[in-house]
């Protein structure tokens, strides 16, 4: 966990805002989380979202607002980690949607549970009804096409076959 307190401009009194700081210490340690040990970083995202949106160039010395965004995200990217994608297990995808596009062949959208998969490979589709065969020819995340797909991606895969 990371906490943001946001609305930091609207307190004039630094003093107040160490206030809510240390309750909310105390309310993580009540729940049983690091209390202590968890960042807490104070700002605005309304005052950093207008600089940049004013000046989408503003960097994070000339805005403080804006130095608060990158402080959070820093914090994020330190204090919490990535999660292990298991990959070294065969491909196993929890088929979520299914679209037949004339043409092009079959795309189904789910969530990689296990393994790694790339354009070219080919796959076992296994269901209710007998096992098939299929090749896939594009794999695509968030609107973006890719060469290789692992475990923990939600894709649409194209498949042939």
């Amino acid at each position: 966990i990371v906490v943001f307190l946001n609305k930091a401009d609207q307190v004039d009194d630094e003093e107040l805002l160490e206030l809510v700081e240390l309750e909310v210490r105390e309310t993580l340690n009540e729940y049983e989380f690091p209390g202590d040990d968890i960042p807490i970083i104070s700002g605005s995202a309304l005052l950093a979202l207008e600089a940049l949106t004013e000046n989408p160039d503003t960097s994070r010395i000339e805005n403080p607002w804006v130095k608060k965004i990158y402080d959070l995200m820093n914090e994020v990217d330190n204090y919490i980690p990535l999660p292990t994608r298991d990959t070294d297990k065969p491909f196993l995808m929890a088929i979520e949607n299914v679209v037949s596009i004339t043409g092009r062949g079959t795309v189904t959208t789910g969530r990689v549970e296990r393994g790694a998969v790339q354009v070219g490979d080919n796959i076992e589709i296994v269901g209710l009804k007998k096992t098939q065969q299929a090749t896939i020819t594009g794999l695509e995340m968030f609107q973006k096409t890719l060469d290789k797909s692992v475990a923990g991606d939600n894709v649409g895969v194209l498949l042939r076959g």
